[in-house]
Order: C-alpha cells, then sequence, then structure tokens
C-alpha cells in the first residue's frame, strides 16, 4: 500500500496522535460511515489502496450494533489508509455480495478491486476486534503466525545476524492486545520482524514447565546480535501491559545503544532512558581499566535492559569533584534531583540498586541523616529487619482492597452512624508491621466477605491524624470495631488471619448472652449457638444465677464485657436456675464448663465474685488440659508460675505417648505442673531451647522436666524406659526425692531484649487476652497441689489487669498533625509491635 511507504519513519508524536483519536472515538467522536450503492463503491476502488465493505439491504435490528461498531472504527482505520463503506444492495441486485443471505453477513476487506479477506460480522465485535483483524489480514505476508516451537525456531534462525524479531503473545485474535501489536508491526514492520501466537506453550520457560500466561506478553529477540547458528536469540520481557504506547516505549529502548560513552558533565546528559522516566547508571572508568569496565558497563546494561540506561563515565575526560572510591553513580528522571555517588561492591548491588524500590528511596535520603541513623539504630534494624524485609519483598505486589472501604477525616465518622457493625484499622502507610498487618487484614476481609451487617475499613493515620488522635490510637497498628449505639471494642491480640477473623465473629454476639429458659440454656450448653457462631467450635461458658447473687451477676457480666471477641459467655438468671445448677452438682452462683458442644460439662463454683476474679478463673480454665506449647501461647502458661514437664517431638507424639501423657495430666495431684509437649516442625524455635538444655541435641522425642523459677535445673526421663504414666511418676517421686542429677542447671541470668520496646513477651503478658481454647477433654480440681521438689505454690498465679496499648511520646511532640512528625524512619522510632 503507499500508505506503508513512510511508516517506518513514523514519530512518536504520530502514535501519540493515533491514542488520542482512539480516546476520542471512545466518547463518540469521530468520521462517519460513507453509504455507497454497488455499482459506485466498486468504481471508487483505488488500485493499492484498502477499504473494509458491508453490504446491506434493509438493516435488521441484529445488524445494528455490528453498524456502530463499524462506524466507531471508521477514524481508527482511516489513520492507516483504509476506508470504511457501507454498500446498499438493491432488491434486484442477485450478484455475489447482494445476492445471498450469508453474502449479508459478512465484511469485505479488498486492496484496490481484490479481496483479501471475508470476515464474519460476528468476528468483529468491537472497534479493537476490526481494527487487529483488518491489519493483521493486510499485514498477513510479514506479521508470521507461528503454532509450533519449530516453526519459532526456523525464523529465528533465519533472522539470526541480520534482523531483530518481536515476539508476542496474545490469549485471542481480536483483543484489545492483537490490536495493539498490529498497530505496532504497522509502524514497525520494516524495522524488526514481528510474529505473533495464540499458543501459550511457545511461551513456555526452559526452566519452568508451566508457562506464565495469565495474560499477553511481548518479547524482544536480539538475533541480529546472534552471529553463529548455535547462538540463541536474547530475549528482553516487555514488563508493562501490552498497549500501543508501551510496545513503543519498549522498543525505542531496546533501539537505543547499550552503553552510552560520556564525556561531558554528567548532569548535563539527556538519554533516552532519562527522557523516558528511566534512571541512567554510570559507571565510573579509569584509563587503565577501561576495558574491564566496559565489559562491566556491558553486562550490566543487559540484566537492566528496559529497565535503566547505563553509562560509561572516563574520569579523565570529566573532572569529577567526588570521592575517588566512588564507582557508581545515579542519576534519576526527576528534575532537580542531584546525582548520587556510591561506592558499591559487586554488578549485584547496582542491579539491586535499580530494581529494589526500597534500596532506591534510601539512596534519595539525606545523608547526613542516615549516618545518624545508622549509629543510634544498630540494634533495632536486627529487631526490625524480618519485618521489613517481607515487606520490601511484596511491596510490588497490589493487594485486593475492594472489600475494605478507606475513611478519611470526612468520611470517618459518617461511616459509623451507618447500621452496621464497622472494623477499623488504623495504620501508617510508612511502618512496616502496618503494611504487615493491612495483607492479614486483606485475608481476615476475604474470609469474612458477604457477612451480613458487617463492615471492614481502614484509616491511615498519616494521612488523618486528627482521627487517629481523637480515636486515641497511641500505637500503629491498631483495631477497633464500632457500633452504633454501643461502646467502641479494642482489639489487642495477635494480628494474625486466623485471630482476627475469631474476635471479629465472636464480637457480633452479646457478652454475655443472656438466655430467658432452660430449655435455651440446655442448648447453648449443646452448642445451639446464635447463627454468627454456627462455624466456632470451641468451649463454652455458661453463668447461672439465682436472683439473690445480685454481685456476682453484675461482676459477671463486667468480666463479659472484659473477654467480649475472646469467648462466648452465656448467662441464665431465672427463678429455676437453681434446678440447673443442681444438674451440675454446683450452687449458683457457679460457671458451667461446656466443651465439644456439650458432650462434657463442668461445674465451677464461683467463689471469688469480683469481675478480674472471674476474667482470671475464665481465662485459666480455658487453658488446654495437655496443651501444645507454641510461641504465641507460652506466655499464658508461663504465667502459672509452674514447672513444665515436656515432650519435644519432631511431628506429632505417638498414640501412646499422648495417651499416658494425657493421663497424667488428668490426675489431681498433678495440677501444680504444666503437662505439655512441643512439636519442633511447628514451633522450630524449640531446636534452640534444647541446645540451652542439653549440651547436644537430644534424640526425639524426649520427655524434660524444668522448673524455670526455682532453680532452672533440668532432668531428662531415661531414654532407655517407655513414656507411661506409671513410670513418669516413679521419675518424679526421685526428682522429689533428689534422688536423679539434672542434666543441667539455667543460667540465672535474665534473658532480656536488647532494647525495652521489643520485649514482645511482656507486651503479651500484660495487653494480650488471649486463650489456648480446649474443645475436647475434661479439668481435674484446680486447688493447691503439692508439687514434687517444692513447696505448695498457689494455682492459678494472679493476672495483672491488661494496661492500654500505648507507645511513649518524644518531648516537644505535641498532638494532631504533629504525629506526621513521627513518621519519617522506622529505625528511630520507640515502636511497640505488641501483635509480634
Amino acid at each position: 500500500m503507499p500508505a506503508r511507504m513512510d511508516r517506518g519513519t513514523c514519530s512518536f508524536s504520530l502514535l501519540l496522535f493515533c491514542a488520542a483519536s482512539l480516546l476520542m472515538l471512545g466518547k463518540g467522536a469521530g468520521a462517519s460511515l460513507q453509504e455507497l450503492g454497488v455499482q459506485e463503491y466498486f468504481s471508487s476502488l483505488q488500485a493499492g489502496r484498502a477499504s473494509l465493505a458491508f453490504f446491506s439491504r434493509n438493516v435488521s435490528p441484529s445488524a445494528q450494533p455490528f453498524l456502530e461498531q463499524i462506524e466507531n472504527s471508521v477514524e481508527a482505520l482511516q489513520d492507516y489508509g483504509i476506508s470504511v463503506v457501507k454498500v446498499n444492495c438493491p432488491k434486484e441486485d442477485i450478484s455475489r455480495y447482494c445476492g445471498k443471505e450469508n453474502a449479508l453477513k459478512k465484511a469485505y476487506l479488498f486492496r484496490g478491486s481484490i479481496l483479501i479477506r471475508e470476515f464474519p460480522t460476528d468476528a468483529l465485535f468491537d472497534v479493537n476486534s476490526i481494527v487487529a483483524n483488518v491489519l493483521f489480514a493486510l499485514l498477513f505476508n510479514e506479521v508470521k503466525y507461528v503454532e509450533t516451537l519449530a516453526d519459532l525456531q526456523n525464523i529465528e534462525n533465519s533472522l539470526k545476524g541480520s534482523s531483530n524479531m518481536v515476539f508476542a503473545y496474545v490469549p485471542a485474535t481480536g483483543t484489545a492486545e492483537h490490536r495493539a501489536v498490529m498497530e505496532a508491526a504497522f509502524v514497525y514492520g520494516t524495522a524488526h520482524q514481528f510474529v505473533l501466537t495464540t499458543e501459550a506453550t511457545l511461551m513456555k520457560d526452559p526452566g519452568n514447565d508451566e508457562p506464565d500466561v495469565s495474560a499477553a506478553q511481548l518479547l524482544f529477540c536480539h538475533c541480529q546480535q546472534a552471529t553463529e547458528l548455535a547462538q540463541p536469540c536474547r530475549r528482553t520481557p516487555m514488563e508493562q501491559p501490552l498497549t500501543l504506547l508501551n510496545i513503543h516505549r519498549h522498543l525505542k529502548l531496546m533501539g537505543a545503544p547499550l552503553v552510552t560513552e560520556v564525556a561531558e558533565d554528567p548532569e548535563k546528559v539527556s538519554t533516552v532512558h532519562l527522557q523516558l522516566g528511566l534512571p541512567l547508571v554510570f559507571i565510573l572508568s579509569q584509563k587503565e581499566t577501561y576495558e574491564a569496565d566496559r565489559r562491566t558497563a556491558e553486562f550490566v546494561a543487559w540484566q537492566l535492559l528496559g529497565k535503566a540506561g547505563v553509562a560509561i563515565l572516563p574520569r579523565d575526560v570529566v573532572d569529577l569533584n567526588v570521592l575517588l572510591r566512588s564507582n557508581v553513580a545515579l542519576k534519576t528522571p526527576d528534575e532537580g534531583v542531584p546525582i548520587k555517588y556510591l561506592v558499591l561492591e559487586d554488578t549485584d548491588e547496582v542491579i539491586t540498586l535499580v530494581e529494589d524500590k526500597s534500596k532506591f528511596e534510601q539512596i534519595q535520603e539525606d545523608e547526613d541523616d542516615e549516618e545518624e541513623d545508622e549509629k543510634e539504630n544498630d540494634n533495632q534494624d536486627v529487631q526490625d529487619d524480618q519485618v521489613v524485609e517481607a515487606v520490601s519483598r511484596d511491596r510490588k505486589q497490589e493487594l485486593p482492597l475492594e472489600q475494605i472501604r478507606t475513611l478519611t477525616e470526612d468520611t470517618f465518622h459518617s461511616a459509623l452512624l451507618e447500621p452496621v457493625r464497622m472494623v477499623v484499622l488504623f495504620y501508617a502507610s510508612w511502618e512496616a508491621v502496618s503494611l504487615a498487618v493491612l495483607r492479614s487484614y486483606v485475608e481476615v476481609a476475604d474470609h469474612l466477605k458477604g457477612t451480613p451487617g458487617l463492615l471492614l475499613s481502614k484509616v491511615n493515620c498519616w494521612d488523618w491524624p486528627e482521627v487517629c488522635t481523637k480515636e486515641n490510637i497511641t500505637q500503629f497498628p491498631a483495631i477497633k470495631i464500632y457500633k452504633k449505639g454501643e461502646q467502641s471494642l479494642t482489639y489487642k491480640g495477635m494480628l494474625g488471619s486466623e485471630e482476627l477473623t475469631s474476635f471479629i465473629v465472636l464480637s457480633q454476639v452479646s457478652c454475655p448472652l443472656k438466655l430467658a429458659t432452660v430449655d435455651e440454656a440446655e442448648g447453648y450448653l449443646r452448642g445451639e449457638l446464635p447463627p454468627e457462631l454456627s462455624s466456632y467450635h470451641h468451649a463454652s461458658v455458661l453463668g447461672v444465677f439465682s436472683k439473690a447473687t445480685s454481685v456476682a451477676r453484675e461482676a459477671f457480666v463486667e468480666a463479659g464485657n472484659i473477654l467480649s471477641g475472646h469467648v462466648t459467655l452465656g448467662m441464665y438468671l431465672e427463678d429455676d436456675a437453681l434446678a440447673l445448677s443442681r444438674k451440675y452438682a454446683v450452687s449458683p452462683p457457679a460457671l458451667l464448663l461446656a466443651r465439644s458442644r456439650g458432650q462434657s460439662v463442668q461445674g465451677i463454683a464461683l467463689s471469688k465474685q469480683s469481675a478480674q476474679d472471674i476474667v482470671q478463673m475464665i481465662r485459666y480454665e480455658l487453658l488446654d488440659t495437655f496443651p501444645e506449647i507454641t510461641v504465641q501461647n507460652l506466655p499464658r502458661y508461663l504465667q502459672l508460675r509452674r514447672p513444665f514437664l515436656i515432650m519435644f517431638s519432631n511431628g506429632d507424639i505417638g498414640q501412646i505417648e499422648s495417651k499416658e501423657l494425657l493421663k497424667l495430666a488428668k490426675r489431681r495431684p498433678q495440677q501444680a505442673f504444666v503437662t505439655c509437649w512441643l512439636n519442633l516442625k511447628n514451633t522450630p524455635a524449640g531446636r534452640g531451647i534444647l541446645r540451652a538444655y542439653f549440651a547436644t541435641l537430644p534424640s526425639l522425642p524426649v520427655l524434660v522436666w524444668v522448673n524455670l523459677h526455682t532453680g532452672g535445673q533440668v532432668f531428662r526421663f531415661p531414654p532407655e524406659q517407655s513414656v507411661t504414666e506409671v513410670n513418669v511418676l516413679s521419675w518424679l517421686e526421685k526428682l522429689k526425692a533428689g534422688l536423679e542429677i539434672p542434666s543441667s542447671t539455667l543460667s540465672e541470668e535474665d534473658w532480656k531484649p536488647p532494647l525495652p520496646a521489643y520485649n514482645f513477651l511482656q507486651m503479651m503478658e500484660t495487653t494480650v487476652p488471649e486463650f489456648a481454647l480446649r474443645t475436647s477433654s475434661s479439668r481435674g480440681d484446680t486447688q493447691e497441689q503439692q508439687q514434687p521438689g517444692s513447696s505448695k505454690e498457689k494455682s492459678p498465679a494472679r493476672e495483672e489487669q491488661p494496661e492500654e496499648p500505648g507507645m511513649s511520646t518524644e518531648k516537644g511532640q505535641s498532638s494532631g498533625r504533629d504525629l506526621r512528625g513521627t513518621a519519617p524512619r522506622l529505625a528511630a522510632r520507640d515502636k511497640r509491635h505488641s501483635e509480634l
């Protein structure tokens, strides 16, 4: 076609004009569809000029959508010298194009008077499909379509040493991506060989059997540099979405010099990379090492191709006022940002500098402040690096936040007036732990999707500090639950998705839940819970009170407010409450603890009737009889201040040992110590514990007695004996009599964190009201008992009132917008990550 004679010189401005034209089409702008008679149309055809024709008699309603799309495509096709015509057929015309009904359901592409292709009208369903299919037909001999790896390899081999190849994969023809490829081929077809496929197998990576074909892809294959047939063509993928402008940008970058030679002030250098918004890396070279530096620059350039430009800057040509040891410089496309001169160890650090956004931002910070932070926060960085590293690693992954409403200063208070239970995450967008918790929050939102009367939302305290100040948010992240007409509920537990989901579900039900009849109370003990808790299978607690026990009743209600969201509490207060309590051998006031949906109900008298005593009792009773120790639940058992009889295993313990140790845990005399086990596969930190107990790591499983609160002596159960209730009891008697020699004695030195702000165990002990809820088995009497080798201990230990979470405020810092002043650096903050 004549229109293709100068397309190789088509500039970027033309592409922008085309894109603008397409946008205008989407808004209804565009040329009108030309209508001609049959004779008039064929007589108007010009040699070499392409036209798309649709023959019609009477336009039926079914053809109207097609005509609308044809009309919308007129201007887009005119940009490529292709006319679009509606040809009106007279009734008496019985020619090929007008005479048959099937012919009227097709569109025809002509070059001059020669028919190139027939298109079924249902294949031209929108502007993208029309432009893509028409250009595909016109460029059929130039844009190679391949279906097999052998065909692709043959084309590569034919191009080696002479030309480069643009290889595109689209899941289907007629799509927007297919159109973008064909429009790019129309412009760049004389410069590169375009190859198209819809076969996903052709995109398979040699090192990966599963191809990543979730979206259209484009590869630039550097075949021109492959001078030997056996040498493969390098491939550079386009990482942006497959659009015409992105393809143009990618091809511009591929056509730029691999390494730019610089012989002027680098501040004045401008390359295509900087013009397209990418950084430019300078390799500082010396005369003596120029050849090696050149090879280094080329290696880096290949690794960063499409991501940054690389230039080599000889020191002896340009007078650089920088340190002699500096070997790399970085220039960003941002105006006013000075060039950074760096000292890097190897090429990996150069590549990381460009690809790792967190590293890039770190370089942009003021160097003096950065050095000061490093001096002050060496230990802090060590404590925080795992969270920061995880967030940095995943920062390019966009979170699906569709289920979470974003609240601002203008919408926060109005949202709280809605008739729903509103869960609000208060976080700081600059803070690593906040971003990690936001990921868990997304999982919670996905799990609770569709729950009626529940809405999850978030407030960025960095953007809206007044909101967070008024809500008494003194640490990040924090979660509150609001319900119109009720007091807000603050979550103080672990911020994992499972724990948080459980809290939100439980908080939907009144705590305590007031039951009106004996049948309701009995059903509650059998596990007949409200619909919101249909998937909740933990233990339930029922308080039974008579009319005369008002003090205990009020204390129980207060305890329910404290425990709301952490456990299900019911309350029965009627005239026949005495009969219900007698059934379980207790007198009001009393607690009935139901496990396994009523299969086991235990009656517990309320001897102490303050709210805190009731909270303490419920927490203790909900501890497992024979728990698996984890990092999360260890503080709750340490609070009992009792010796541990603990079985270490590398997986689940055997059924026989489990049965014997459970029998031992249920015996009344053994309530004075904690019988438990630790699975090293679930809790790898157990290996460090064993190394502290023994000189060498013992063979597993191993049963250990240790008293962390008195003496710190560690005893190992004889490995030659089988773990049975009788053998363990006999061994414990020997310990009591002083007849066993300890394997080791733990140091009396306190194990303290490097900084007080990172005393996570203390935070969990004082602020986190969590429970290892038990689903089966029963607990024996909780009275004080004699333990081997020690005097009587109180059972259980009194737990302190949970403290309100807080964070120390820097001197001179005021409220309101000054909260922003606490943000600049993670390492310089005295943060309290109670969720850890």
